[in-house]
């Protein structure tokens, strides 16, 4: 009766065996290749420099996603106020602000951001990790910020009488005559901080500040003082810098100097299955495609070659220009590459999730902040005549109803447009408006500013709309993300905030890797002392073992948190656990008289139950701890469940698959778990 148990379970066959041992090898070398492709690329540039012989460039190289805790940024606790929302509609509130935040921390240029939710009857709470940032700040106040977006038409109250336009007139000329005025007297030498308390009309600069506005950005309200000081030297002042609002004098106060900014263009070849890739181009064609162009560009041609060929939206007209940006901007191939060349070299093929590039590094310099300190003088406006509060009146149509925003390009003319569209309830309201406002101005207000005035060619009745214009890809590319930004379902505080170094993250990274290279080191021997040759069969499927769990990690893709690291190091312990169980068993049916061949099979067939039992009791345990448990335990608990599944295979399947291939050509019986039986 126990053989034919031994066969319903199902004996291997040689062929069955050897073709297992075929496959082992495939896996093993294509994990391996797959985890670590820079060793064999840097492998085959020595070879090809000594030799001359091309192994070639192995084409799939995903990085590794790489945690908060390993390579620094920032953690931050958000507080969500849901107090005024029904207690039903509470989570999809939450769900929400969610999504908002995540499409404006995108936008930001952060790699892989993490935001979660935590709702529970005590706290409505987003957790937000953002890996890899330097400018936390600017990430702060971007999360932090809860515009509103909103579409507006002219507001006909707002015309003015001849007698009141006379009135505007002559304030507008004191206006300027007063900020005429505060420019002649710093002329003459009086302090900045004088003049200042002397004319500015901005309230939340004068008297003990100086006029001091902190640091200004491109985007932010004092847009038109960063462009001034771009170029200048700290004391530099402006003269008189006209805005929407009113009059500005401004003085650079300090430069800083941060990290490096590079320009420059880029060849982009897709393939079908690429990311935002419409091309039927197989993969193989777009790589010969990316090497021919390579062979061609230099730096005279390479504006001319992006235009014919690259297949990135709207390159026809940019060629392939990418303008200035920081580390976090592009995605990690690309970065890496553009990054470590040097200022007019072109890169080797880099592959991404959009295709192949081939990347030219134009130019470079330091990322500057300014601060600044200004004089403002408040230019009237026809609202402060009439006594209407605004030139433009509400419409009801809000970001609520924006379904999305995103940038494209015209079929005919190439040159970049935004496009929106709008969910029923905005189709309706647009409708409406556009009806009304025909050859008239529909203005698009975010936080109360605007941000595009377009003007209605006709009636549109479908919900989707054309913002076109003298853009550029970068303007037009700005635009779409202030739409997405939208405006927050609920309120926001920030709660708390840790900021892990990127030197203590790559420090515990490195000893994380020692202790998991250490430990696999002193697993390996002691399954080699306590097993022989099945000892270093189990440590051979222990290395396929490894090969395929990080590359399960890379494709999913898993966050590697130094917790994951830990479950990962913690699965190799328990992926020789089933061995332990099998050779043991083994060595049981040995003793009773079987050959080795039948031990095995035994063996296998009677540990089988007990490492079933063992490992479902851990899977459940890390189901419990990912649905329940915190975002650093969940890490741990994913990372040991996958290398539990993968465990179970490499124990039951690859292990096996060996023992039969070697077990019949032992025949020193000491080799195999010390038996006192021959081999069959």
């Amino acid at each position: 009766m126990a053989f034919k148990k031994i066969n319903v379970t199902g004996a291997l066959s040689r062929s069955r065996v050897r073709w297992g041992v075929v496959l082992f090898l495939i896996l093993l070398a294509g994990g391996s290749l797959f985890d670590f492709p820079n060793a064999y690329n840097k492998a085959g540039s020595l070879l090809k420099q000594r030799s001359g012989f091309d192994i070639g460039v192995f084409p799939w190289n995903v990085p590794f996603r790489l945690g908060l805790d390993l390579i620094g940024g920032s953690h931050l606790i958000y507080e969500a106020d849901v107090s005024k929302i029904d207690e039903g509609e509470r989570a999809g509130a939450l769900e929400g602000v969610r999504d908002v935040i995540e499409r404006r921390v995108n936008a930001f240029g952060v790699a892989e951001p993490l935001v979660q939710t935590s709702h529970s009857g005590f706290a409505s709470r987003v957790i937000v990790e953002l890996a890899g940032v330097k400018d936390v700040g600017q990430a702060i106040k971007m999360i932090g910020e809860t515009p509103i977006l909103e579409f507006k038409e002219q507001n006909v109250a707002a015309n003015m009488t001849d007698d009141q336009k006379k009135e505007l007139d002559a304030k507008q000329a004191a206006a300027k005559q007063k900020s005429d005025d505060a420019l002649k007297a710093l002329k003459r030498g009086t302090s900045f901080a004088v003049v200042v308390k002397q004319y500015s009309e901005d309230e939340s600069t004068i008297k003990d500040k100086g006029g001091d506005v902190g640091e200004v950005s491109a985007s932010g309200s004092y847009a038109d003082l960063y462009s001034w000081a771009q170029g200048k030297q700290v004391g530099a002042q402006s003269d008189i810098i006209k805005t929407t609002g009113g009059y500005e004098i401004g003085k650079l106060t300090s430069v800083k100097d941060g990290e490096k900014e590079v320009q420059a263009r880029h060849i982009l070849i897709c393939f079908k299955g690429a990311k935002s890739c419409s091309r039927d181009t197989s993969k193989e064609d777009a790589r010969k495609q990316a090497e021919d162009l390579k062979k061609q560009a230099t730096a005279s041609n390479f504006a001319d070659l992006a235009k014919k060929n690259s297949t990135e939206p709207g390159a026809a007209t940019s060629g392939g220009e990418l303008g200035w940006f920081g580390r976090g901007a592009m995605v990690k191939p690309f970065e890496e590459a553009v990054f470590l060349q040097k200022v007019g070299s072109i890169s080797d093929i880099i592959e991404s999730e959009f295709g192949f590039h081939i990347i030219y590094r134009e130019s470079e310099r330091p990322k500057k902040s300014y601060v600044v300190s200004r004089v403002f003088i408040k230019n009237p406006e026809a609202s402060d005549i009439t006594g209407t509060k605004d030139e433009w009146k509400n419409t009801g149509l809000s970001g609520t109803q924006l379904k999305k925003s995103q940038l494209q390009f015209d079929p005919n003319s190439g040159m970049p447009t935004v496009n929106l569209e709008f969910n029923d309830q905005g189709k309706q309201l647009f409708a409406d408006i556009t009806t009304r406002n025909v050859n008239k101005p529909v203005a698009i207000f975010l936080d109360g500013q605007p941000i595009s005035i377009p003007t209605v060619n006709e009636p549109i009745k479908e919900g989707k709309a054309i913002i076109s214009g003298n853009f550029t890809v970068a303007t037009a590319k700005q635009l779409a993300q202030r739409l997405n930004a939208g405006a927050l379902p609920v309120p926001i505080t920030l709660v708390s905030q840790q900021t892990v170094g990127a030197s203590l993250g790559l420090d515990s990274l490195y000893k994380s890797l020692w202790a998991g290279l250490i430990g696999f080191l002193a697993v390996a021997l002691f399954m080699i002392l306590m097993y022989r040759l099945p000892g270093v069969l189990a440590t051979l499927a222990l290395l396929l073992y490894t090969a395929i769990t990080l590359a399960i990690f890379k494709l999913i893709p898993v966050t590697l948190t130094l917790a994951g690291i830990a479950g990962f190091i913690l699965s190799i312990g328990m992926a020789v656990d089933a061995n332990i169980l099998i050779f043991e068993r083994t060595k049981e049916e040995l003793r009773r008289g079987l050959s080795i061949g039948q031990a095995l099979q035994e063996g296998f067939t009677r540990a089988w139950l007990s490492i079933r039992d063992s490992n479902m009791s851990s899977l459940i345990t890390c189901v419990i701890l990912v649905y329940l448990g915190s975002s650093l335990v969940k890490g741990f608990a994913l990372t040991l469940a996958l290398g539990i599944l993968v465990s179970m295979f490499s124990a039951i399947t690859v292990t096996r698959i060996l023992l039969h291939f070697v077990g019949p050509m032992v025949k020193n019986p000491w080799l195999f778990l010390g038996s006192k039986k021959k081999s069959e």
